[in-house]
């Protein structure tokens, strides 16, 4: 029996035929329209000037994307805080903390156990927090995960994310669609990063890019996949992500996008015998624990247990039904346009009152890489 997220993915993206699923889109279709027509009115607010957005002494730099479910967001937001933190400038990340139920949500944990010296605020006072960071941790560039319709603090940088897998041309408004605003509002970006270019195949990014292209001319687009870096385990151990080629895997996520997953772990070589998904951002309980265990002690008996690296960090168990458990840790890895997509991010701190010059900077940058 499929979920009501499962029903309803399956339903807008018309993969559920006959007469009762399109009477459904249909009505869908027409309930769009009060709600494009909130999001129109609240952007055009914005826009000028009716709603005021606070602006804060120090750069924004907003990571978000158009549509609900998952683009990568958070491997997005790492690349951009290490960024800055190899240019010598003090980073801190905001974020609303959805999932949350008591401290951090799961992407905050994932942060945290990435990048330890980068601060991450969580809370629904996105201003308060800038606040915060600027004059208590003393930052210098503010990064805001998940923050294009965040528009009550000012940034000085949007980048928008787009799953490739997932074409935003044939894409409809929420409900009717997966789409947060309406696709025009992608003016707002300062740069476009298309995500999992590898997983949706090169006529597909070609044309999306073509498409984006002619629909926004002075808007640079890049290409990026979500490279599995290693696997990590509660115990400490490491091991390289090669090592699940040929083996039998039971897989479990809760993220916006499961079937990324599942193809992250055929790509690897992984041999999927069983996969099961939970809603975005999960908070396991201890009934569900008990069922993934009953679950894993029906796999083969030489399977491995994969997750992603959001689910590990709430559960950090190392074993499940007998079966060892490893996440998946993923990085973002630019296919091209990487030089366009960091020349906008040091455009953003060039103008920091620091010791050294940006051409400085630049050399340092280029040491590093």
């Amino acid at each position: 029996m499929p979920s009501f997220h499962d029903f309803y993915l399956s339903l807008v993206r018309g993969e559920r035929r006959g007469v009762g699923a399109w009477a459904l889109r249909a009505g869908l279709w027409w309930v769009r329209l009060p709600y494009g027509t909130a999001v129109w009115l609240r952007n055009r607010a914005f826009d000028r000037g009716w709603k005021p957005a606070t602006r804060v002494p120090v750069p924004v730099v907003g990571v978000g994307n158009l549509t609900l479910g998952g683009t990568g967001k958070t491997p997005c937001v790492e690349y951009v805080a290490a960024f800055y933190r190899e240019l010598g400038v003090a980073a801190a990340v905001l974020s609303r903390g959805y999932g949350a139920q008591a401290g951090m949500n799961d992407e905050a944990m994932v942060l945290e156990e990435n990048l330890p010296d980068v601060p991450h605020l969580q809370g629904p006072d996105r201003a308060a927090l800038a606040r915060t960071a600027v004059e208590e941790l003393e930052s210098e560039v503010l990064v805001l995960d998940d923050g294009f319709q965040h528009r009550r603090l000012a940034r000085d940088l949007d980048i928008v994310l787009v799953d490739a897998t997932r074409p935003l041309a044939s894409d409809y408004l929420f409900p009717r669609g997966l789409l947060r605003e309406p696709v025009g509002e992608l003016r707002r970006a300062g740069v476009i990063v298309l995500t999992r270019a590898d997983q949706a195949g090169a006529d597909s990014v070609a044309r999306q890019r073509d498409w984006l292209g002619r629909r926004f001319p002075d808007t640079p687009v890049a290409t990026a996949v979500h490279a599995p870096v290693e696997l990590v385990g509660a115990d400490g151990v490491v091991e390289p992500v090669e090592s699940l080629r040929g083996k039998a895997v039971g897989a479990f996520c809760g993220i916006g996008n499961p079937e990324a997953f599942h193809r992250t772990l055929t790509d690897l070589g992984a041999s999927v015998a069983a996969f099961r998904t939970f809603p975005d951002h999960h908070a396991y309980t201890r009934e569900d624990v008990e069922d993934l265990r009953a679950w894993a002690g029906r796999l083969p008996p030489d399977a491995t247990i994969a997750t992603t690296q959001k689910d590990f960090v709430k559960l950090r168990v190392s074993e499940l039904g007998g079966h060892v458990v490893r996440a998946v840790r993923v990085g973002m890895r630019f296919l091209d346009g990487e030089e366009a997509f960091r020349g906008r991010l040091r455009e953003v701190v060039a103008k920091l009152p620091r010791g050294e010059n940006e051409e400085d900077r630049s050399e340092r940058e280029e040491g590093s890489d």
